[in-house]
């Protein structure tokens, strides 16, 4: 077994075939499985081998699934670094997985404090000024067509991908090819990925959604990939015509940002099928979005721990509001602090074991033992079911508010305030209180052209929700920090670093 053989099976297949097009250039399958295979020769020739550690420190551009295939064809272990990193955060992550060699740009070099990881044999510069590194387009050059990937065992580590971490430094979330492998056939089996498909990808390729759920599953189905450096409105919208993008996968605040432009210059006439995830997507934002677009989206739950695709709602009947039942040979149950199962209705975490279940957090086994319990990853996160076996995602333990001794899970209020005409976006968090414990906040982006004043705001919840739930201050805003695949990083709302 190796990830990459799926990348050599479909270059067998379908050897002229699209593979990959990024900003009018078009890779084939027989073509990039070939430059894959000369990176890796050279990469071999500069000692690296089974268990060494790749870093991938690249924006979403051809060099990474090359370089990322190259490693996995050798045995390596690649190791996905944000790019907005800086020099702190870069050498944490390159060395707490003790990386040999790691790809980046000539504009991010200055970030990789080479001199201070000892590991690190070599810098790779994939595009720009290389300087006194060697560039991956030389080592291409310089290295042989023809190489087959080494056959790993299932339990093989394949990659790490740091998990942000709300608190203190990252975990490097370990991946085997059993885990890349079984989720991304189960991404392509449930959203229907076939060959002719052409699948839309600027979500960040360091991100377990891009390169797992999108990618990965692109390639295992043999589909084509039509690559952005990231979400731009018109480039994306005029890809879509260009390329006759069939499948549109984002995160909710990029539907809210489309539900909000006027798309009818556009010919989006070859979608056929629409994702989210990353996020709980607003009631009111997925019925909006039917309504204009005239399908669903989609919507699932993973976490990177489950590489990452978990819940899939679904292939029998969509619900609104839910994140769906389990994806195949995958098991969810939502559990008390026990570990008991609880029934339909009841709030509590939501735990996973399954072949998507990572193997661990790479160097950590203490905090390994304390997330995977009897076989089951506890993933922190609350929801409930309902009588038909339906998911949904109430809240992150973490971010649960306790006021004055009653629990608010800021996504139930969240759906209330989406609910107003003039909401655009909406962030409900918990601030520190000396007497409350907590209290609840809301951060609050109105619609363009929209007016409403916090005071009617806090009304309009007081009017529809129980008052120990309703913001005690409401806070608008003309924008709401995120991370780059469009999170809403509730952190940086509660000041915290």
């Amino acid at each position: 077994m190796n990830i990459a053989k799926n990348l050599e099976r479909a270059s067998l297949y379908f050897p002229e075939k699209s593979a990959l097009i990024f900003e009018g250039r078009t890779f084939s399958y027989r073509e990039l499985n070939g430059l894959v295979n000369r990176l890796a020769n050279a990469l071999k020739a500069l000692g690296v081998g089974k268990g060494d550690r790749v870093g991938l420190f690249l924006p979403n551009i051809p060099a990474f699934p090359i370089a990322y295939f190259a490693a996995l064809k050798l045995g390596g272990i690649a190791v996905s670094i944000n790019v907005m990193s800086k020099k702190r955060e870069v050498k944490y992550i390159a060395g707490d997985s003790g990386c040999k060699v790691l790809f980046t740009t000539g504009e991010l070099r200055h970030e990789v404090p080479a001199e201070e990881l000892p590991a690190l044999e070599k810098v790779i510069i994939a595009e720009g000024e290389a300087g006194n590194d060697p560039d991956m387009e030389g080592l291409i050059a310089r290295g042989d067509g023809a190489f087959c990937s080494l056959d790993m065992d299932p339990g093989d580590p394949a990659v790490i991908l740091y998990t942000s971490g709300t608190t203190g430094f990252p975990k490097g979330a370990t991946l085997t090819h059993g885990n890349v492998v079984s989720n991304a056939a189960s991404a392509g089996n449930h959203s229907g990925v076939c060959p002719e498909d052409r699948m839309q990808l600027f979500l960040p390729l360091f991100h377990c959604f891009g390169q797992n759920f999108i990618m990965n599953s692109a390639f295992t189905k043999c589909a084509t990939l039509v690559l952005h450096r990231r979400f731009e409105l018109e480039p994306v919208l005029e890809a879509v015509a260009a390329n006759r993008v069939t499948m549109l996968f984002a995160v909710p605040t990029v539907f809210i940002h489309l539900l909000n432009t006027d798309t009818s210059r556009y010919d989006l006439s070859s979608l056929r099928y629409c994702f989210t995830a990353a996020a709980t997507m607003p009631r009111e934002t997925a019925l909006q979005w039917r309504e204009k677009f005239g399908m669903p989206a989609h919507e699932g739950y993973g976490l990177t721990e489950c590489s990452p695709h978990t819940l899939y709602n679904h292939q029998f009947r969509l619900k609104h509001g839910s994140v769906g039942t389990p994806i195949e040979n995958v098991d969810v149950r939502v559990v008390d602090e026990e570990g008991n199962e609880l029934p339909p209705g009841e709030q509590g975490e939501i735990v996973v074991r399954g072949p998507n279940v990572m193997k661990g957090y790479w160097g950590k086994p203490e905090e390994t033992a304390r997330a995977i319990r009897n076989g089951w990853l506890h993933t922190g996160d609350i929801g409930k079911t309902d009588e038909e076996g339906y998911f949904y995602i109430t809240d992150r333990l973490k971010d649960m508010i306790n006021a004055a001794g009653f629990n608010v899970y800021p996504n139930e209020v969240e759906q209330v305030i989406y609910q107003h005409p003039a909401v655009r976006e909406a962030a409900v968090y918990g601030v520190a209180d000396p007497v409350r414990g907590e209290t609840v906040y809301a951060s609050i982006v109105l619609k363009d052209g929209m007016q409403a004043s916090e005071e009617s705001l806090m009304e309009f919840c007081r009017a529809n929700m129980a008052a120990y739930k309703a913001p005690r201050k409401i806070i608008l805003t003309g924008e709401l920090p995120k991370s780059p695949t469009g999170k809403i990083l509730k952190r940086i709302l509660r000041g915290e670093k």
